[in-house]
């Protein structure tokens, strides 16, 4: 995930830049999509160019969206045989560890490269129970019905400008189903990496856990470093049914060139569980608030988030939660660090509906600044409709102790080393809950950013 040189190839020379009907279509029918999801495109792009951008949060003014390259295939088609993919493309996933990590861990993996899934596998013992693991084409082709069913239904294209344009020009991604019953015990993981310069990435992600079903699902991102802007507008959507639990586990490394605008939502029904863990850095604005409908009796979630910003970044992160039904709990933990000037913000959601009786929620937000420049702001947003509920919102700020750096420094641990430590230590109760893979490169990517060598 800290690989961030750019693998240029022949592809990426002479792309359009830019956003048109015309190349709407033309997605559509290089994809062979049917007509209603073209008509979804197109609706989409319509409502898009309507919308205003966002008033609130970082300032993303200087975005052009007319700079941005918003499809580019990456000249090759999608395989299950990593020997398949070409090497120049391989190189980059090996350096990520892709394929290492596919071979010990994981339950199957997908690879997107630019606009296109570029690798997807499943090992057969899940496929034999049912489970659907593919890319978003391969799945509109092969069930059509279940994707029309549930795609953009969690989040409409009528959300916001950015749902608005990921609904007219989404590409790639992943379709995952889980049937009834079936605990999938080894993370199934995504890993999506935009190349080319001034490109934008628009990839869907639509995850169907049935009833009384587990899975843990991991995405990663990542892009080079070109000192030209860049755009991340992917979308997820999650249908967590009656009894099930879901895990979605995220690191973001996207370059300082990167507006990340991302959205994610689930909605969790009777007695599910969801689960989100994310990790937030590299980009220069980052607007982010994973978000749980808990629509049915006994619903719970958990949103614990990680957010860095350094100098010329402003990391806009929270979590939003809407409590639709009795007996629903929700828990979010946000940490977040700032240094040299960087800012993050911690901004939430939490309303509880008139009938979500009995409901508990809990909001805890720590901040830790590492100098004087730096900036963290906390903006909760909460709405409570009925009076038998129980909420509890804690938040704190703090400043790296000179009592601590002395204890360390006295032992022979260089300053830049001890500081560190310290980040590391403050972020640890939500680094612990990635899996062991990711906890490393979790702290090693902390660690970069300390020494201002990532994106």
């Amino acid at each position: 995930m800290t690989y961030i040189d750019a693998n240029p190839a022949e592809y990426a020379d002479g792309l359009k830049k830019g956003l048109s009907e015309d190349l709407i279509r033309e997605i559509s029918g290089d994809k062979n999509e049917p007509k209603w999801m073209l008509d979804h495109r197109l609706e989409s792009f319509e409502i898009f160019k309507k919308k205003p951008l966002p008033n609130w949060g970082p300032d993303i003014s200087k975005l052009d969206l007319d700079d941005i390259i918003y499809y580019a295939h990456p000249g090759t088609e999608p395989t299950s045989d990593w020997k398949e993919v070409p090497e120049e493309i391989r190189k980059v996933y090996d350096r990520l560890g892709i394929p290492e990590a596919e071979q010990k861990y994981l339950a199957g993996a997908g690879a997107q490269y630019e606009s296109e899934i570029v690798y997807h596998s499943l090992k057969q013992k899940w496929q034999e129970l049912g489970v659907i693991f593919l890319d978003m084409d391969e799945a509109l082709r092969d069930h059509e019905e279940l994707v029309k069913e549930y795609f953009m239904k969690c989040v409409p294209n009528t959300d916001h400008k950015f749902a608005a344009l990921h609904g007219a020009i989404w590409s790639g991604g992943t379709f995952l189903y889980i049937p009834k019953g079936v605990e999938v015990v080894e993370p199934l993981q995504a890993y999506f990496r935009m190349n080319a310069m001034n490109m934008g990435q628009f990839e869907h992600t639509l995850i169907i856990v049935e009833e009384s079903a587990n899975v843990h699902y991991i995405e990663g991102c990542s892009a080079p470093k070109y000192g030209t802007q860049a755009l991340h507008a992917g979308t997820v959507e999650v249908f967590a049914k009656p009894g099930s639990k879901v895990r979605y586990s995220s690191v973001e490394n996207w370059s300082r060139d990167t507006y990340n605008l991302n959205t994610k939502r689930a909605i969790v029904e009777r007695d599910a569980t969801m689960e989100w863990v994310g990790g937030n850095m590299g980009s220069c604005n980052t607007m982010l608030y994973p978000c749980s409908m808990l629509t049915g009796e006994g619903a719970r979630c958990d949103h614990l988030g990680i957010a860095f910003a350094t100098e010329g970044q402003w990391q806009d992160t929270g979590a939003k939660v809407f409590h639709l039904a009795p007996n629903t709990s929700s828990k979010i933990t946000s940490k977040s660090v700032s240094k040299d000037g960087g800012a993050c913000v911690y901004r939430g959601v939490l309303h509880i509906a008139p009938n979500a009786k009995n409901s508990t929620a809990s909001i805890e937000c720590d901040a830790l600044l590492l100098d004087d420049k730096s900036r963290t702001d906390t903006v909760p947003d909460i709405k409570v409709r009925n009076n038998d509920v129980t909420i509890a919102h804690e938040a704190s700020v703090g400043k790296l102790s000179e009592e601590d750096l002395f204890y360390f420094t006295s032992r022979g641990i260089e300053e830049d080393e001890a500081k560190a430590m310290i980040v590391n230590g403050f972020m640890d109760p939500i680094v612990r809950e990635l899996p062991l893979e990711y906890a490393i490169e979790m702290n090693r990517l902390i660690e970069l950013e300390m020494e201002g060598s990532v994106g």
